[in-house]
């Protein structure tokens, strides 16, 4: 199925912006501003008062076509959130319009800010666009990731008709740090290709960003391995890049998760403290 653009309007439209800032010690969300269905669930504190966690929720629990979500993320100087969501976000199924969603991610000189959605699934039939956007100040320090679940592999499900776009841009000080696009159609060639998808449902990209990084957290991560699925893990001049290919989006999620653990050190001189809601 080959849908074309515009984007139609006859969808839900949803608005986020939250704003972090550091106020002596302690990171707060001073800015909170929201539209339509996303909100965000009480700050929390896990790691005390250096480190904010929030859970972006969106209330209907899927997106259908014609939606479209706008997320806005700013870290003020010297603050440190992590963001998560409470589960699977699903795209559904569209009888021809087209679905999107934006993510904007601004972190100034001094501050880290992780980005760790729990995977995507990509219904059969769904019209979906995703985008990201990263800016960097100086030595801010960024980590996020972005799984893809193409079909509802539990049931069987494979990704036959529609179309899923992503792209994602990391910029540091204004130059293009990293920039890629894909296009994957269902039923497509690419799917099936050694040089594609060879078959697997679930794919997705870890990406770190800060001015440590280098030989000793690639060698780090590269000791690691998924229970399930290929991986692969690349150090480009100031992006750390870590790929899953395989069958499992819990499989690419845990992958991910370890990874992150390895590399929290280096990112934010503290052990990684996983979310609660990842539990639950």
């Amino acid at each position: 199925m080959r849908l074309a653009e515009p984007i139609a309007r006859s969808g839900w439209r949803a608005e986020l912006a939250l704003g972090f800032e550091r106020c002596g010690a302690r990171t707060v969300l001073v800015r909170r501003v929201h539209d339509g269905p996303l909100v965000v669930q009480k700050p929390l504190y896990p790691e005390g008062d250096e480190v904010c966690h929030v859970i972006v929720v969106h209330p209907p629990g899927g997106i259908a076509g014609g939606d479209e979500l706008d997320v806005s993320l700013a870290a003020g100087p010297g603050a440190h959130a992590l963001l998560t969501t409470p589960g699977a976000g699903k795209w559904y199924r569209t009888s021809g319009p087209w679905a999107r969603q934006r993510i904007s991610i601004d972190v100034a000189a001094g501050a880290a800010l992780e980005w760790l959605p729990q995977e995507t699934i990509v219904f059969d039939g769904a019209a979906a666009r995703l985008s990201t956007q990263v800016r960097l100040i100086r030595e801010a320090r960024f980590l996020g990731w972005e799984i893809l679940c193409l079909g509802r592999t539990g049931s069987g499900e494979r990704f036959a008709r529609g179309t899923c776009r992503v792209e994602t841009e990391i910029r540091r000080e204004g130059r293009l740090a990293w920039r890629e696009r894909g296009r994957i159609d269902g039923g497509g060639a690419l799917l099936g290709a050694s040089a594609g998808l060879a078959g697997k449902p679930v794919f997705g990209t870890l990406y770190a960003s800060f001015p440590e990084i280098g030989a000793a957290q690639l060698a780090a991560c590269r000791e690691l391995g998924a229970e399930e699925g290929e991986t692969g893990v690349t150090l480009l001049p100031g992006v750390l890049l870590a790929r899953y290919l395989g069958d499992s989006g819990e499989s690419a999620r845990r992958y991910f998760a370890a990874l992150w653990h390895a590399l929290r050190p280096a990112l934010a001189g503290r052990e990684a403290r996983e979310p609660r809601i990842w539990r639950t």
